[in-house]
């Protein structure tokens, strides 16, 4: 068999062992580890994942994850979604759908402080979806701007996603936070666009709310300001060369800390509790980060990277047309598997073919997460849409998808208009 063909029955039966409801870290690593056995030889596997495990567990980088993983489990128990989304709400709640233009702006402010969409779209969707549904909010509209504001939390740093996808390629984990800044900012406006639009051909789906006056406006922008300076003092510690991405979650972990004992809201219980809630978080990470590594050893060895690549330059695509041809499978590939497992499979695949073509590996990560937040969006897996159908279970799934899907459209337009400004995207990490 060669190795090539021994890649490809790998690739085949590690989604076998996914559609059987295999872990997905279990299985990449198992595959992995058994395909290089077999290539190379079981005594070099049993070295090559000694070394994996080794290099991942003293890897400076990779406490970033805990650390702002404790950062936002503290600041849930101050009650900073709460806050966040009275603050918008009071802003924005004026206007036609302003409620729903609120959430996806406290979704944004609290990914943030946050590194999960998952996560952002459960605290968005008890928050915000009672008081639209009180206001009188079409059920598709209320569910749909939860869910797809959820998907800004892998946008804004500190996100997950890119940390991971900083580990798979070697690329700077600083500069994609900094990459990540001005997209998430923009997809914001983009879905406070459909909201508007939503709500100019249907009045009825977004009802205006009381207008609020400028000291109430400024008393909810009191309750929020210091976790607005603990972002800007993280990520602009990062930004200009303060610190370290490692030191600025230490930075934001500890000023989480401050902020929850000044809001007296954190117990010794609550403490417990985040703590608890990080590491089961990390360790799941953890994992699936070990089996995605040992999974690339495996498809390095099978040389089908480099003939992706040969195959490429022979038949002559233009480098954009190969790009999107890859966006495009992600979009597919999104309705199948969910976020992380479509990462962690495609990204050592692709990442030697789209940086040969001589694109920016911090631009492409920024695309392939956009790609991947899509999929949190879109059937049938959607895991954001099944994260909120959890929260509010009388909502039926149909229609918290068909309350999505002007926001993937709008999603689209966010994708080619950073493919066609790359400067949206690299302007902060040349800084």
């Amino acid at each position: 068999m060669t190795p090539v063909l021994a890649g490809i029955v790998g690739i085949a039966i590690m989604f076998l062992m996914l559609a059987f409801g295999m872990p997905i870290g279990f299985a990449m690593g198992l595959v992995g580890a058994v395909g290089f056995g077999l290539l190379i030889s079981f005594h070099a596997a049993v070295i090559k994942v000694g070394v994996i495990a080794f290099d991942l567990a003293t890897n400076y980088a990779i406490g970033t994850v805990p650390l702002f993983l404790f950062m936002a489990h503290v600041l849930f128990a101050s009650g900073i979604g709460q806050d966040l989304y009275d603050f918008a709400a009071r802003m924005l709640g004026h206007r036609r759908g302003g409620l729903a233009m609120a959430t996806v702006g406290a979704s944004a402010g609290f990914a943030s402080v946050n590194a999960s969409s998952l996560a952002t779209t459960a605290t968005m969707g008890l928050v915000a979806l009672p008081e639209m549904r009180k206001h009188g909010y079409s059920l598709s509209l209320a569910s749909g701007s939860v869910a797809a504001g959820g998907t800004i939390g892998s946008l804004i740093p500190p996100s997950g996603m890119f940390i991971i996808y900083g580990i798979l390629t070697e690329t700077s984990i600083g500069d994609m936070f900094a990459a990540g800044i001005i997209p998430g900012i923009l997809l914001a406006l983009f879905y406070m666009v459909v909201i508007g639009l939503r709500c100019r051909l249907d009045p009825a789906a977004g009802p205006a709310g009381p207008r609020y006056s400028w000291s109430e406006r400024l008393s909810g922008l009191r309750r929020t300001v210091d976790v607005i300076v603990l972002f800007v003092f993280v990520m602009g510690g990062i930004l200009w060369g303060w610190f370290t991405p490692t030191e600025a979650g230490a930075m934001g972990a500890f000023g989480a800390l401050v902020i929850a004992g000044a809001r007296r809201r954190l117990s010794l219980e609550s403490l417990k509790l985040a703590v608890f809630d990080t590491l089961r978080t990390t360790g799941m990470i953890f994992g699936i980060l070990f089996g995605a590594l040992v999974f690339n050893a495996f498809v390095t060895v099978t040389t089908i990277p480099l003939n992706l690549v040969g195959w490429v330059s022979q038949v002559a695509l233009p480098p954009l047309a190969v790009l999107l041809i890859i966006l495009l499978l992600y979009f597919f590939l999104g309705m199948i598997l969910d976020a992380s497992a479509m990462m962690t499979l495609t990204v050592p695949l692709f990442f030697p073919l789209v940086t040969g073509l001589g694109y920016d590996a911090v631009l492409f990560g920024v695309l392939v997460v956009r790609m991947t937040e899509i999929a949190l969006i879109t059937p049938p897996v959607g895991m954001n849409v099944y994260v909120l159908a959890g929260v509010a279970r009388d909502i039926p799934l149909p229609t918290i998808f068909r309350g999505t899907a002007p926001f993937v459209v709008a999603d689209v337009l966010h994708v080619a208009l950073l493919l066609a400004v790359p400067a949206l995207v690299l302007w902060l990490p040349n800084l």
